[in-house]
């Protein structure tokens, strides 16, 4: 299947933000510590309902009446690890679409070893850095932490291969995001570096995919729609900030105004 163009893309773009807004998808998210907090915030600007229910036997429960689900690998511990597993088991027997990020795999064995077990469970989504996704697709060692150690332009093969053998779409976060389904591949040149600079800011990317997942249509286009939203409100909450701690309240605020029109006007898709 061909690349589809930016004139293609754009008008799902914007139909999909009306779509996720009417809905009010309800999205679990097993995710880490340090973003719980941002992360149910930006699901709740975009216009859905997050729910972080994330402790066994309540997880793959809730995971079969979920719109969607994410799974971020960022502080893992036993207990959640469990939950993740079952939640993944129990959304992929119900046909709940999930997103997996696997936060910093590569050199720690216990994160590493859960991504390629959870990989195996069919997400609808892979999002991660460029050291994350190439790690996972066993191409190299991962990055510095949390911090990639590649640009998003290396991981470009590894993310094609790694969604042709897994079946999900894959979603390379940088600079330029690179979304690509084994087949097609998209680039959306918006965002700001201050998203680098607040705790969740690319963790509730994963949730918005998960949001995104749960809509209607190519799931190709819904990836791509959730990363140029994020981004451009990204943009537009650039002007109103000081610094990280005023983008944090301005971007959530950006989000909940975005618009097709700020979308048609800012998107840069290709």
């Amino acid at each position: 299947m061909p690349s589809p163009s930016p004139a293609d893309l754009l008008p799902f773009t914007r139909e999909a933000l009306d779509r996720v807004r009417a809905r009010e998808p309800l999205v679990q998210c097993l995710t880490n510590t340090v973003v719980t907090n941002f992360t149910a915030n930006a699901l709740l600007a975009l216009g859905a309902a997050p729910a972080m229910v994330d402790i066994p036997v309540e997880a793959g429960a809730f995971a079969r009446v979920a719109s969607g689900v994410l799974v971020n690998l960022g502080t893992v511990h036993a207990e959640q690890r469990t939950a993740m597993t079952e939640a993944a088991h129990a959304a992929r027997a119900a046909g709940t679409p999930w997103v997996l990020d696997p936060v910093a795999i590569g050199a720690l064995p216990v994160r590493t070893a859960l991504a390629h077990e959870l990989l195996a469970l069919r997400p609808a989504v892979v999002r991660g850095n460029a050291s994350e996704i190439i790690a996972l697709a066993g191409a190299g060692g991962g990055g510095r932490g949390v911090d990639s150690a590649q640009d998003v332009e290396a991981a470009a093969d590894a993310a094609r291969e790694l969604a042709r053998s897994s079946g999900a779409v894959v979603a390379v976060s940088g600079a330029v995001d690179l979304v690509t389904d084994g087949e097609r591949t998209a680039r959306v040149a918006n965002g700001d570096a201050l998203l680098t600079r607040v705790t969740g800011g690319g963790c509730a990317l994963g949730a918005v995919m998960a949001a995104y997942a749960s809509v209607d249509g190519d799931r190709f286009a819904t990836t791509v729609a959730a990363v140029a939203a994020y981004t451009v409100a990204a943009e537009i909450a650039v002007p109103r900030s000081a610094g990280p701690g005023s983008f944090a309240v301005s971007f959530l605020d950006a989000l909940a105004g975005l618009t097709g029109a700020d979308l048609d006007r800012r998107a840069e898709l290709s």
